[in-house]
């Protein structure tokens, strides 16, 4: 068996690449959309990638199971329960694909989705009777299990698809092996669970003893604690999980009609058009120069679920990137299917070099300098925009809190007449929620540098 993981931390998503040395027959477990990583990786073991499967129809990124149909001849595998407009080949509860020594069982675990599976890996030379490995998708977790609440819009309660879910887990995964290796699709900083630990591979026995939700309980109990306190979903969630089951352009084809230089006065009469300007660079970039109405989400965070946070998926886009990174932007971008793209700005900011008119910019300031001025008669307001969980483990005294997903909902909160701090953790969401503010007239702002984790190095050093 060879088996190799592949982790893509801005979307905290894990897939996996396995097959048989042997025969040299292999099969992708939920792929991302950028598939060249595992056709590589195939190449360099001699594998011959026969299948594209996907445990369920994911909402919180495109996958690239079209991408592998098309480009390297993969047979799409889903769960029976699935329906989509593409052809696949429908795995039901107990059925197997063989990859020469290797053998696939699905296992049929709805609860995250109505059409989730887990697949069962068994190396045949190892031994036959008793699974290697699960894959589990968004079922189960390291730490945690996978919400049921986010098909309440395609008609599907987070009662009704817990209770499978319970059933999933407790009836179905908890009796296999204690030894079998959880390989899930997601790790810490999902948007799929709550709880999920920053470790990717864990075996089933040391879950039964460190998961909250694989232990042992009725399950009344069970849905108390899987629903509570689920983090908000980004709206362009239930928008992915449907295009998941649709026939729709690859991303390479989609790459090579948006990755298009534009020059500055066709940037600005898109603009003027109604066009979304992203920024793609660092924050402190950002608060140096920057377009006006341009709004700023970094590639050195995690930039696409962000983006498809802030933005208006049905609004075209125009990049402004670093020179060199517009296609990682774009990339990005078409990850979560946001391929709505113009193009992009060509040479990036140096084209606005001498045009003052068409420049903004913001302040960013240290903890110490905003303590100093907390301390002064006619202090700013502090803008806390993190989630609620972390505003009540911690905030500033006297701070406004609006969480950015809902900032643009709330602006008319924020007062226009007093400078404006914002932070977040680390700096990188207030940069977002400056250039917003700015789009909607609010300029006497500033970010503060290193955010919350700042200000608690500072407390603690006074």
């Amino acid at each position: 068996m060879l088996l190799q993981q592949f982790y893509l931390g801005c979307l905290a998503h894990a897939s996996y690449l396995i097959g048989d040395e042997e025969s040299g027959i292999a099969a992708v477990i939920d792929p991302q959309r950028d598939i060249d990583i595992y056709l590589e990786a195939a190449a360099e073991k001699g594998l011959y990638i026969r299948y594209a499967i996907l445990t369920h129809f994911h909402a919180d990124f495109l996958a690239g199971h079209l991408e592998l149909r098309d480009q390297a001849g993969a047979e799409i595998v889903l769960g029976s329960r699935a329906q989509a407009e593409y052809s696949f080949h429908p795995l039901h509860d107990g059925e197997s694909l063989n990859l020469g020594s290797v053998r696939l069982q699905a296992l049929h675990t709805p609860g995250h989705t109505p059409e989730s599976i887990c697949l069962l890996a068994y190396d045949l030379k190892r031994d036959a009777g008793q699974p290697y490995a699960a894959f589990t998708g968004d079922t189960l977790f390291i730490g945690d299990v996978g919400r049921p609440d986010l098909r309440a819009s395609l008609g599907w309660s987070a009662q009704e698809l817990g209770s499978l879910l319970y059933d999933s887990v407790h009836g179905k995964l908890m009796t296999l092996p204690d030894e079998t290796l959880i390989y899930p699709a997601h790790g810490a900083g999902s948007l799929c669970g709550k709880s999920l630990s920053s470790e990717t591979v864990s075996t089933l026995g040391v879950q039964k003893q460190v998961n909250y939700a694989l232990q042992p309980m009725s399950r009344e109990q069970f849905l108390d604690l899987v629903l509570a306190d689920q983090p908000e979903a980004p709206p362009y969630f239930t928008y992915d999980a449907v295009l998941n089951t649709r026939e729709r352009p690859t991303l390479d084809h989609t790459l090579q009609q948006v990755l298009q230089p534009l020059a500055l006065d066709e940037v600005l009469r898109l603009r003027n058009e109604g066009v979304q300007i992203l920024d793609a660079r660092d924050p402190a970039d950002f608060a140096r120069r920057h377009m006006k109405d341009s709004i700023n989400v970094g590639l050195g965070g995690h930039y696409a679920t962000w983006c498809g946070t802030i933005l208006d998926r049905d609004t075209p886009i125009v990049i402004i990137a670093d020179p060199g990174r517009e296609r990682e932007a774009a990339t990005r971008l078409g990850r979560i299917g946001f391929d709505r793209i113009c193009g992009y700005l060509d040479q990036g900011m140096l084209a606005l070099e001498g045009r003052l008119d068409l420049l903004n910019q913001h302040t960013r300031i240290t903890a110490t300098e905003l303590a100093a001025q907390l301390a002064a008669p006619q202090p700013p307001l502090v803008l806390d925009i993190r989630t609620p969980a972390e505003w009540k483990a911690l905030h500033i005294d006297g701070s406004l809190h609006i969480p950015l997903n809902h900032l643009a909902e709330r602006v008319n909160e924020i007062p226009h007449d007093r400078p404006i701090v914002i932070c977040c953790r680390s700096g990188y969401r207030s940069s977002i929620a400056a250039s917003l503010l700015q789009r909607h007239g609010i300029h006497q702002i500033a970010d503060l540098e290193g955010g919350m984790n700042a200000w608690q190095t500072m407390s603690a050093a006074v």
